[in-house]
C-alpha cells in the first residue's frame, strides 16, 4: 500500500507526514518539484535535518540548482525510491503539492517522447509572451497551466507538441487513468479564509529564517535563469536585488504568487485525484482504521 499525502502549500503536509510515517512504519517520499533541489531549504519550506533524522525522506536536496530537474527524470526517481521501500517492507508515503509529479509516479503515463528531432529555431527569438501564444495555439489547456514567464517549460511542451504531431493534453488523455500501485490518496484541506493568512504568517518566518541570506548569494552564482530560480519566494526576489521593488513589495508578490499557486493546486486536485478530503492526522487515522489495525 502506498499513501499519497497532497493539499496546497501551506497546509501542513510535511508536519503531518512525520507521525503518519511513525504510525504506519513509512518513509517519505517527496513530491514537490522545487524541493528536489540543494540549498533552498527556506524558500521551499523542505524538511528539516531534525526532521530526516526522526523519518527517513527520499528525492530532497539532491539536484543541483542550475540542472534542469523534470517530470520524466521524477517518475524515474519516485518509482525507484518506491520500490525500495516497499522491498524492506515499509509504507512509502509520497507528501508533496506538486499534482503531475504525483500522477507521474503512480500512474501508467509515458514520458519518453524524443523531441531531439524537433526544430525549433523559429521559436527561439520570440519574447516569452509570443513563445506562450504558440503553444496556446498548438495546446490551449496545456499553456493555461503555465506562466509565460516560465520559458524553458513552454519550450519543452512546444517540442513536445511538435514530436507528437498532436497537442500534449491529447497524448495524456489516452493513458491510464488508474494508479499502478495500491494507493490510498489524502488531500490535506482548509479554508481559504484560514489558509490565507496562514500563508502570509509563512512568507514572514521565510524572511526571518532568512531568506535573503540563503537564496541572493546563489543567484549571483548561479544566475537567475537556473531551472530552480522558478520557485516562489526566489523569482519574485529580482526586482527587489535590481532595486526596482522594497522589501515589503517583493514579500507582497510572494505571498501573492502563493495564493495564485494554491488556486490553481486546488482545482488539480479536485479533477485529478480520486481522494479523501482531511483537515487532520484523526481523519486519515479513522479512514486507515483497517490498515493501522492489521
Amino acid at each position: 500500500m502506498i499513501i499519497v499525502l497532497t493539499g496546497a502549500t501551506g497546509t501542513g503536509k510535511s508536519a503531518l507526514a512525520i507521525p503518519l510515517a511513525q504510525r504506519l512504519n513509512g518513509e517519505i517520499i517527496n513530491a514537490d518539484a522545487f524541493q528536489v533541489y540543494q540549498g533552498l531549504s527556506i524558500a521551499t519550506a523542505a524538511p528539516s535535518e531534525n526532521d530526516k533524522r526522526i523519518v527517513p525522506h527520499h528525492l530532497y536536496d539532491f539536484v543541483p540548482l542550475n540542472e534542469e530537474y523534470n517530470v520524466s527524470r521524477y517518475q524515474k526517481d519516485a518509482r525507484e525510491a518506491i520500490k525500495d521501500v516497499l522491498s524492506r517492507h515499509k509504507t512509502p508515503i509520497l507528501v508533496g503539492g506538486s499534482g503531475l509529479y504525483i500522477r507521474s509516479a503512480l500512474f501508467d503515463y509515458d514520458f519518453s517522447v524524443d523531441t531531439s528531432h524537433v526544430d525549433l529555431s523559429n521559436y527561439e527569438a520570440l519574447t516569452n509572451e509570443a513563445l506562450h501564444r504558440e503553444l496556446e495555439k498548438l495546446d490551449p489547456v496545456e499553456a493555461n497551466k503555465i506562466h509565460p514567464n516560465n520559458r524553458r517549460r513552454v519550450m519543452r511542451d512546444i517540442a513536445l507538441c511538435l514530436a507528437l504531431k498532436r497537442s500534449k493534453t491529447s497524448f495524456l488523455k489516452e493513458q491510464k487513468h488508474e494508479p499502478i500501485f495500491e494507493t490510498k490518496f489524502f488531500t490535506l484541506h482548509l479554508e481559504r479564509e484560514k489558509l490565507y493568512p496562514m500563508v502570509e504568517q509563512r512568507v514572514e518566518k521565510m524572511f526571518q529564517l532568512g531568506l535573503l541570506i540563503e537564496t541572493i548569494p546563489l543567484i549571483e552564482k548561479y544566475g537567475r535563469d537556473a531551472p530552480a530560480f522558478k520557485a516562489i519566494g526566489v523569482k519574485e526576489l529580482f526586482p527587489y536585488m535590481d532595486g526596482a521593488i522594497s522589501l515589503e513589495e517583493a514579500k507582497a508578490a510572494i505571498k501573492e504568487s502563493t495564493r495564485h499557486y494554491i488556486r490553481r493546486q486546488e482545482t488539480f486536485f479536485t479533477h485529478q485525484f480520486h481522494s479523501e478530503r482531511v483537515s487532520s492526522f484523526s481523519d486519515i487515522l479513522s479512514l486507515l482504521g483497517s490498515i493501522i489495525s492489521r
